[in-house]
Parts: structure tokens; C-alpha cells; sequence
């Protein structure tokens, strides 16, 4: 099984995958993609075949990786029961919400992801900053797309917010509902691409994929009028197609992101804040009373604000907690 094969290549296939296979697997094993991901059951799709499989591995431990939406996979042609997941570009995946020793499986294998937000009293630049970092930390491209335009007259200011967390970081503004607004997006929407919404629920990520779908296959639902908010619209982590060719994960709205070990994306999203911490006269500096401290300088003469410092300091903090209890759990 090689890249060249069309009907593979629009799944997203290519050599990072094709060369994961022996010239005996390649013969007599079958690869595809999981495209949803069901109770007791996967849907997945590959060369003119798709179907339901169940999700074990074969010869797996409780301990091993488990296929994820936008994962390759490994079948046996005689029983279709899946042998192995291929190594993943990269894989999504947060503590899972109540029990902060686990950690959830988002997605596998995204080439962009779009940080959906609206411009409405929903809006939290903290949330988004949480995005950025789990994309940060996985080496994907990130995109902020701004929707809901229509409920406010100053979208330049939604916009302005965001590009405070980072500099040059790509923003979108969009009325979902509009296909000439939307199309903008089809730039990262190309054959064989892979894109991914994240955003809390009611922000019009559902809406934004019939949209680009040309279709209203997809519930959604209207929001909350007293605080702008909605209701989970996406209960299943699926792959729809998209008219450019491409492929979008829909995931269900997350309102409480807990990051799982991305001191990279943290660092990479509050890189002002660890340059100036670098130059600190103490290299324990807590950032606090210390003499010499660069960061509290910064805060002082207006270079870094105390608002991000916060932030900065409350998500390193969870990260290193996270990090020591996942230490204790693996085994010596």
C-alpha cells in the first residue's frame, strides 16, 4: 500500500504512514482511518471499504494506546478486527473531566486546527489562550475563528483581543451562516486535509460545519440569552468531508479545558513571560518580592501585563501538578 493510492490520499494518507507498513502488511492488511468514535464501536473508512469495528486492539494491554478520531489503523482482511494503530503526526488529548489522574483522547492526526469563539458575552481571551496552548503543544497550526459577527457592532475589538496573546496569530472573523464569510476558511480545507474545531459549546462550531458542508445535517442549538452561552450540540468525535476536499473533526464543546503536561505549548504562548523570566537575578525567582526580578519589571513599566501573569503562573502551576502525578503513575 503506497501514497500514491487516490482513494487512501483522500482519507489523508501519506508517506508518514505508508512507510509504517512491511511489504507483507502492505499485501495482506488493511489500513483506514477512524472516522467516528461510538460506544463499543469505531466507524472507519479505507480503500473502497468502510464499516463498524470494535475499538481493542488485538494482543493489546488495558495500558496501551486506543484508536481516536483521525487515527490509521491496521485490519486484518479475513476478520476486519483491528492489530495495531500506526504512530500519530500528533494527538490531542486532555485529564479527563472528574477524574484529573486520566487523560482523554481528543483527536489524532490534525494538520490545522480552528479555535472557534464568539463575539458575544461569551468571549474569554483566558479560554482561548487554553486552546492555543494544547495546539501549541502538539506542533499543530492554530487558527482563532470569530463568529457570531452579527451581534455586535465592533468585531475589531474581538479581534484586537485575540491577537494580544500572541502576535501574528491568524484571526478569522465570520458570520457562520454565511457561506461567503465562511469560505474563507477553505484555505486550510483542502484534499486530504484534516482540520479540527475546538471551542466551548454554543459558539457555532456545528453551524460553521454545515456551512462548509453546504448542508444541515448537523443539530445545533440557539444559545442562552441571559449569559450567551449554549448547550452541547456534538455528543460523538466524527470526520465529516468537506466541499474542498478536506476532512473536519466536530468535537463536542469543551467549557473546562484541563491541560495535560503542555509545558511546550505553555511556554511557546507565554514566551514573553519566560524570556523575562531568563533574566532574573535568581534563577528560583518566584515572580513574587525578589530583587531582580524581570518579570515583576516588566508587569511595572507596562511590557507585560499582570492579567497574563496570572494566567501564566495559575496553568504552569496545574501543569507541574499534572506532570508529578503522571511521574507517580507510570510504572518504575
Amino acid at each position: 500500500m503506497t501514497v500514491t493510492d487516490d482513494s487512501l490520499r483522500d482519507l489523508g494518507w501519506d508517506a508518514h504512514f505508508a512507510g509504517q507498513l512491511s511489504s507483507e502488511e502492505a499485501a495482506r492488511r488493511r489500513p483506514v482511518r477512524v472516522m467516528a468514535v461510538h460506544r463499543g464501536a469505531i466507524a472507519v473508512a479505507g480503500a473502497d471499504w468502510d464499516g463498524l469495528v470494535t475499538p481493542h486492539i488485538q494482543g493489546a494491554s488495558p495500558s496501551d494506546d486506543h484508536p481516536t478520531v483521525g487515527d490509521w489503523l491496521l485490519l486484518d482482511e479475513a476478520t476486519d478486527l483491528p492489530l495495531r494503530v500506526l504512530a500519530r503526526r500528533n494527538l490531542f488529548k486532555r485529564r479527563a473531566p472528574g477524574d484529573p489522574r486520566r487523560e482523554q483522547m481528543i483527536a489524532a492526526n490534525v494538520d490545522t486546527v480552528f479555535l472557534v469563539a464568539s463575539c458575544n458575552q461569551d468571549f474569554s481571551a483566558a479560554r482561548i489562550e487554553r486552546y492555543l496552548i494544547l495546539a501549541r503543544d502538539v506542533g499543530v497550526e492554530a487558527v482563532v475563528v470569530l463568529t457570531k459577527v452579527d451581534l455586535t457592532d465592533t468585531p475589531a475589538a474581538f479581534a484586537d483581543a485575540v491577537r494580544a496573546i500572541e502576535p501574528g496569530l491568524v484571526v478569522e472573523a465570520v458570520d457562520a451562516r454565511v457561506a461567503t464569510d465562511v469560505a474563507r476558511l477553505a484555505a486550510w480545507c483542502g484534499p486530504g486535509r484534516t482540520v479540527a474545531f475546538l471551542g466551548s459549546s454554543g459558539v457555532g462550531k456545528s453551524t460553521l460545519v454545515n456551512t462548509l458542508r453546504g448542508t444541515d445535517s448537523i443539530a445545533t442549538q440557539p444559545i442562552r440569552e441571559n449569559d450567551g452561552t449554549g448547550r452541547h450540540t456534538t455528543t460523538v468525535r466524527e470526520m465529516h468531508r468537506l466541499d474542498h476536499g478536506g476532512w473536519l473533526l466536530d468535537l463536542p464543546g469543551m467549557r473546562e479545558l484541563q491541560l495535560s503536561e503542555a509545558a511546550t505549548g505553555i511556554a511557546e504562548v507565554f514566551d514573553d513571560f519566560e524570556a523575562a523570566a531568563a533574566d532574573c537575578r535568581f534563577s528560583n525567582c518566584a515572580h513574587g518580592g525578589e530583587p531582580g526580578c524581570a518579570v515583576r519589571a516588566g508587569i511595572a513599566d507596562g511590557a507585560l501585563t499582570q492579567e497574563r501573569f496570572d494566567r501564566w503562573r495559575t496553568l504552569a502551576d496545574a501543569d507541574a501538578a499534572a506532570a508529578l502525578q503522571a511521574s507517580r503513575r507510570r510504572p518504575r
